[in-house]
């Protein structure tokens, strides 16, 4: 960031200073010479006194707006913005809703940048100063098209992505595309933010509208001008092991508030988190963010015009954005926009995966969540339920449009085996004929393979595919949400599953449209959460 808080109070004083030397100078005529001339009257004194008064206020009037516009352009100066998609593939923005209103999806990340002297500081690990930034946080914010509810789902920074190609818009650099899966943290360092947004989009298909990205520092001074955030642990924590390694989080068993860089090894710790994973530092995070909302909301110390100032400095500097925010009034806007959800009605979340080694992958449950973000089906299981019977709303279609039927292969596999039963013989031949009667000449059955899968699914390996795999599922009426992202596959897959072991016609199960209990979410109203400590990191 180039400019500081102490220049902003100079801009400031320095406006003031200009309109508080000013004065109201009488006009020639005040004392009248000659006034009583041509019968007319001098003007009371009361009339002269008035007169003064408001050319004294339109200086003043005039100057303040000034010194105000001098401040906002300060701020806006404040604000450092970067490119929002660094890929080559797009996402179709969600279709609106009856009314016309579409969600919101704003991408937030932490960079773990050590690229100043108090990022060092506060980041240590001295031997990576001036390396390439890792976006260790990543949360996507989902604000409803109606504004009533927000979804919000963390990736831990070890899951396991392909990254696309992407493009640094500084220097021209191409990265390519990831050779087989890295851990997502990568994704900041080839080009910048909009190679996370891109990354995030490939995974989720879910079109991301907006990213904000902060640093160590950034977040320090925040959490100073919000204040103190409540959290809680269940035994007192050192984050600390004998090798040094840690945030140095020291705290009592019990709920306290923190600030500052307290704040900041609140948010990064992991030792001493439960299994000290990077799973357990989300569930922290979402902890202090639920807290940080009810805060801003309720604190009455908020509506201090120093506090606001403060706040607005520490924002601005702090944050790194896509062009669509580029403004104090943008981020503004934004932030009335999200001031209107109840803390009831946010839902935070962890994108379900499961442990590849040391790191994690994304599960089913983890494209179920997606898909709920996608049709911006609520997390908290409240939306409105319509008065009749009728359709969802309308799956996005995907960016890329289908190939022609006969221009599409398509794998079909068995996978209707179940505890309980062995697999229906034939399936694969018999759905595969049925693709080729429609049209679909290149579908064939896959006898090596034989999955189990509870329902029919079609999965496809990329974005340029998506809107084959949605025409084969449509061609035989599977639904939009059986319709998955997954690398497990090489091109468009149909899975045929236990609810579909006979007949040609298949029946579409009810959908289901409940979080997945291992996306362990949190309501924003809950105070009850508490960190657990690890034993091997309490103190006494």
């Amino acid at each position: 960031m180039t400019q500081s808080g102490v220049q902003g109070e100079d801009t400031r004083q320095a406006a003031s200073d200009a309109t508080e030397g000013d004065e109201a100078v009488p006009g020639k005529g005040d004392d009248a010479e000659g006034g009583a001339e041509a019968g007319i009257p001098r003007p009371r004194r009361g009339l002269r006194l008035l007169r003064r008064i408001a050319l004294a206020l339109a200086v003043l009037l005039i100057g303040t707006a000034g010194a105000g516009y001098l401040y906002y352009r300060h701020l806006n100066d404040n604000i450092e913005h970067d490119v929002l998609n660094l890929g080559d593939s797009k996402v179709a923005a969600p279709t609106p809703n009856a009314a016309g209103q579409t969600p919101l999806n704003i991408l937030v990340i932490g960079s773990d940048a050590r690229d100043s002297e108090e990022n060092q500081q506060l980041g240590g690990a001295r031997e990576t100063f001036g390396s390439t930034p890792l976006a260790d946080v990543q949360i996507l914010v989902h604000l409803s098209a109606d504004r009533s509810n927000m979804s919000v789902v963390s990736m831990p920074r070890d899951t396991l992505v392909k990254i696309p190609k992407c493009t640094d818009p500084d220097d021209g650099t191409v990265y390519p595309a990831s050779e087989g899966r890295v851990m997502t943290n990568q994704s900041l360092g080839h080009g910048g933010p909009g190679c996370t947004v891109a990354t995030w989009q490939e995974l989720t298909g879910i079109h991301i509208d907006h990213f904000l990205m902060v640093d160590f520092a950034g977040v320090v001074s925040m959490a100073d001008a919000v204040g103190g955030v409540p959290v809680c642990v269940d035994a007192n924590i050192h984050s600390r092991d004998a090798t040094g390694h840690g945030s140095g989080l020291k705290l009592e068993k019990g709920t306290h508030p923190v600030k500052g860089e307290q704040a900041l090894q609140w948010l990064r710790t992991r030792y001493g988190f439960e299994d000290g994973s990077d799973l357990a530092r989300a569930k922290a995070q979402h902890m202090y963010l639920n807290s940080m909302v009810r805060v801003l909301r309720e604190n009455a110390t908020l509506g201090n015009p120093g506090r606001l100032r403060a706040l607005a400095e520490e924002a601005t500097e702090a944050l790194t954005v896509d062009p669509g925010l580029d403004t104090v009034k943008k981020l503004y806007d934004l932030s009335g926009e999200l001031r209107t959800v109840e803390p009831e009605r946010i839902t935070m979340t962890t994108m379900p995966n499961r442990y590849v080694g040391a790191r994690v992958e994304p599960t089913e449950d983890a494209e179920q969540l997606f898909r709920l973000v996608r049709e911006d089906i609520a997390l908290d299981g409240k939306d409105a339920k319509p008065k009749e019977p009728g359709p969802g709303p309308a799956p996005t279609a995907p960016a890329d449009p289908a190939a022609a039927d006969g221009e599409i292969a398509v794998q079909v596999r068995n996978g209707t085996r179940t505890e309980d039963l062995a697999a229906a013989g034939g399936r694969a031949d018999t759905v595969a004929g049925l693709l080729v009667e429609k049209g679909f000449t290149r579908a064939v059955a896959d006898p090596s393979v034989l999955p189990s899968e509870d329902r029919t699914v079609v999965r496809y390996p990329s974005a340029d595919l998506a809107g084959d795999a949605r025409r084969v599922a449509d061609s035989l009426g599977i639904p939009a949400s059986s319709v998955l992202r997954s690398t497990d596959v090489s091109g468009v897959t149909l899975v045929v599953g236990a609810d579909w072991r006979e007949d040609t016609a298949y029946e579409a199960p009810a959908a289901d449209d409940s979080t997945p209990e291992s996306a362990e979410a949190l309501n924003g109203a809950d105070t009850s959460a508490c960190m657990h400590v690890n034993p091997g990191f309490t103190w006494s």
